[in-house]
């Protein structure tokens, strides 16, 4: 690592969970962020700012005016080009020796498989549930680890899904595809400081996964009550029934 790296990681590599060992894994690691919007901004900009050295940005949607409330990585400036295209000029801006590649289209089964294969970790950062869903089952068929957060109005959440590590539960074991799950924030509304919030928990459980320290959110439930600034951890377990992870394999 030469001096310019030294010093730019240089309070992460002071820490002795991550050191030059941890910042070397990063620095080789590929991340894929899946939405560049409110949590996809946090976590982009930690991620880039990290030296994690590969990160590709999935999104197809345009920046609009309403974004730039919470959206924190798109300027005004940024109105009408694409979210891909305008969070990689400020991620390259911010760290240019990180690499990244952008998507910006929805991909199909075989292009989304084709993708996760390719990278170490998936951050979901989205908006709807068949999205997850698909994410999801995607990440659990390639065996990587997948980071999901999720935030309206003044509530939040944050776990880790990591197949292959003991018995890790996967998303669907939390939530199936009934009524009830399709909220969205431009039908209800969200707070902005809670999207840096809950995406900058996904930024440091990411960070934690690629450079193995600490315990990861797996089969935990980290909830905020943004209202009354009060976190919930809540544990849970594999469903046998579950039909991505449980007796059946994902198809």
């Amino acid at each position: 690592m030469d001096d310019q790296r030294l010093l730019r990681y240089s309070r992460q590599i002071l820490l002795p969970e991550i050191d030059i060992s941890g910042q070397q894994r990063l620095l080789e690691s590929a991340v894929a962020v899946f939405g560049l919007g409110g949590l996809g901004s946090p976590v982009a900009l930690y991620l880039a700012a990290a030296g994690v050295g590969r990160l590709v940005l999935v999104d197809f949607d345009e920046v609009e005016l309403s974004n730039l409330q919470r959206q924190i990585i798109h300027l005004t400036a940024d109105l009408g080009r694409p979210k891909v295209e305008s969070a990689r000029d400020r991620l390259r801006a911010l760290n240019p020796e990180v690499r990244v590649d952008t998507v910006p289209r929805l991909l199909a089964s075989a292009a989304l498989d084709e993708l996760i294969e390719d990278v170490d970790l998936v951050v979901d950062c989205t908006d709807n549930f068949p999205t997850r869903f698909g994410l999801n089952a995607a990440c659990w068929r390639a065996r990587k680890p997948l980071v999901s957060g999720a935030a309206i109005r003044f509530e939040g959440q944050v776990s880790v899904y990591f197949p292959g590590q003991g018995d890790s539960p996967c998303y669907r074991c939390l939530y199936d595809d009934g009524p009830g799950t399709t909220e969205t924030c431009s039908q209800t509304g969200v707070v902005a400081p809670l999207l840096g919030i809950i995406g900058s928990v996904q930024a440091l459980e990411t960070i934690k996964v690629l450079t193995g320290i600490g315990e990861p959110l797996t089969g935990r439930l980290l909830v905020l009550d943004g209202l009354r600034m009060e976190w919930r951890n809540l544990r849970f377990k594999r469903a046998p029934d579950c039909p991505v992870c449980g007796q059946q394999p994902p198809t």
